[in-house]
């Protein structure tokens, strides 16, 4: 089985801005031992509008990693997003991560992980100091 990472949007803004050594490491360690990072495309895109000039070629640069892989926003995980997000008050981007975490079973990887009690699902946290 292989196994992985989401990173969600806060996750993306600590490595691209170089805010995290815990980020640092878990991305070139997942590049030494062949460990997936998924990236829902709803973060990525979320991080490119935020990251300065000198932080978006650091995000080029781990979208272009061989274990990096984007989860597309279609209509199958739209759907999947709005039956997590329905009667709640929650983010597009964490209710995306959140999914693509319960549903292959890897941990999530945040440095807001109160941003995810409003959805009351039971995920694997890995908080980044």
């Amino acid at each position: 089985m292989i196994g992985g990472r989401v990173l969600d949007l806060s996750a993306l803004l600590a490595f691209a801005e170089r805010r995290s050594v815990y980020a640092d490491a878990l991305v070139w360690t997942a590049v030494e031992e062949d460990v997936v990072l998924l990236m829902p495309s709803s973060a990525c895109g979320l991080a490119w509008a935020r990251l300065d000039d000198r932080a978006r070629p650091v995000l080029e640069v781990l979208l272009g990693l061989p274990v990096a892989v984007a989860d597309d926003l279609g209509a199958g995980r739209a759907r999947e997003i709005g039956q997590l997000l329905r009667g709640r008050d929650g983010r597009l981007d964490i209710a995306h991560a959140a999914v693509c975490s319960r549903q292959r079973g890897w941990p999530l990887v945040t440095t807001e992980p109160e941003s995810y009690a409003v959805l009351d699902v039971d995920l694997e946290i890995e908080p980044l100091i």
